[in-house]
């Protein structure tokens, strides 16, 4: 059941139980690296990341390694015990926090701790995040040396006073040359992510973004509605009535257009928030998280997945290091998911793709609220599926709301 305990101690260590490793190398996997490390904090965001003034001495980016390389290692060691051995590696994804402050020499060994810990596929994904801002033609060369194939980079906005607002560091201009940069480096697949619906964007804010991304050449584009999390500085702006909060009606009149533009210069949305050129593009990490595949989640406050059995680490960099230290693997809490848990995920996720959510995994009552949302013109049958119409797209959570909750 949700929140009980998934995982048993074996003499000190960390084991999975024996059904959820059934079938581990046979489902995509992927290892997420989670580097929790930030030259600033952006007013929106509520990831566990932290500035260096935060930590003081207590971690750094060598103890934070040291720490990494070992629970790869452990995670290596726990997988083995699955009937077909360690599986090999289909995706990489270093995120963050900023991982491009590790610089080009730092990420080739984080990814030399995967290899060392792991076989990767042949053709394995392996993509970092960057800030444009700490970013170079130097920077990409050596993470294509190192193997990496895909780059994301954090533009957000063209604007500057909307930047401002979301306390980016970033210049306007720098994401796009960066984007091209990586581009001239041999990386085929950039992805440039935006976020809309910040307090002062106006339309021709978002035009001129729309302009940047599309000069850039990039085959990935990330697009999200400005959320104003708890305990953000820009939702205590908020409450003190310094900002407005996001309007619905202006995130959806945003989205069409987004979504207008990108499809036509060629880029169709292949989940929700997620639009490539054609399926290459595509970021196939995501798709495993959202297709039920197995990922290992290393790092401070990172989450895995193995199986249906869930769990995540303690979040402080520097209790993480000292856990891994002791000889541990650093895992703050664990939970098995009951066979409705998995069914509710699946459907939760699968929504929001374009291929939609098969016919044959919902169970009668379900059926019935997908049909009459059919008839609502806000999903459509397809080739025994149900997906989501340019219409249901901006209702999406309100249509999986409906069909989960069916009785």
């Amino acid at each position: 059941m949700p929140g009980s305990p998934a995982a048993a101690r074996d003499a000190g260590r960390f084991v999975l139980p024996s059904a959820a490793l059934e079938g581990v190398g046979e489902r995509p996997f992927g290892v997420y690296i989670h580097v929790p490390f930030c030259a600033t904090r952006c007013g929106y965001c509520d990831f566990n990341t932290y500035t260096a003034g935060e930590l003081g001495t207590s971690a750094s980016p060598a103890s934070w390694l040291e720490g990494l390389r070992r629970e790869l290692d452990a995670a290596a060691d726990v997988l083995a015990a699955a009937p077909g051995g360690s599986p090999r590696v289909d995706t990489v994804f270093v995120g963050g926090g900023t991982p491009s402050l590790l610089g080009g020499s730092g990420l080739t060994e984080v990814l030399d701790a995967v290899r060392g810990a792991f076989s990767l596929s042949d053709g394995a994904e392996v993509t970092t995040e960057s800030n444009p801002e700490s970013t170079s033609r130097q920077f990409f060369d050596e993470l294509r040396a190192a193997g990496y194939s895909r780059i994301s980079l954090g533009m957000q906005s063209a604007a500057e006073h909307v930047l401002r607002v979301l306390d980016r560091t970033h210049t306007p201009g720098r994401a796009v040359a960066a984007a091209r940069e990586a581009r001239a480096a041999g990386f085929e697949h950039v992805n440039l992510d935006l976020i809309y619906g910040t307090p002062g964007e106006r339309d021709v804010d978002l035009d001129a973004s729309l302009d940047a991304v599309l000069s850039a050449g990039v085959d990935h584009v990330s697009a999200y509605a400005l959320i104003v999390e708890d305990g953000t500085a820009m939702a205590r702006k908020v409450r003190r009535g310094e900002l407005p909060a996001p309007d619905d009606d202006v995130l959806a009149a945003r989205y069409e257009r987004i979504d207008r533009r990108l499809g036509d210069a060629g880029l169709h949305w292949y989940e929700v928030s997620n639009w490539a050129a054609g399926d290459d593009g595509r970021c196939r990490h995501n798709l495993g998280y959202w297709d039920g595949g197995d990922w290992w989640g290393a790092g401070p406050g990172a989450h895995s997945h193995v199986g249906g059995v869930r769990w995540w680490n303690v979040k402080h960099p520097a209790r993480y290091a000292e856990r891994l230290a002791d000889g541990d693997l650093p895992v703050g809490g664990s939970e098995e998911l009951a066979d409705a848990d998995v069914h509710l995920e699946r459907v939760m996720l699968t929504a929001r793709l374009r291929s939609g959510l098969a016919l044959g995994d919902l169970g009668e009552p379900e059926l019935s609220v997908g049909r009459r949302l059919v008839g609502d013109g806000l999903l459509v049958e397809r080739g025994g599926h149900l997906v989501l119409t340019d219409r249901g797209r901006l209702l999406a959570d309100a249509v999986v709301r409906d069909i989960v909750t069916a009785v």
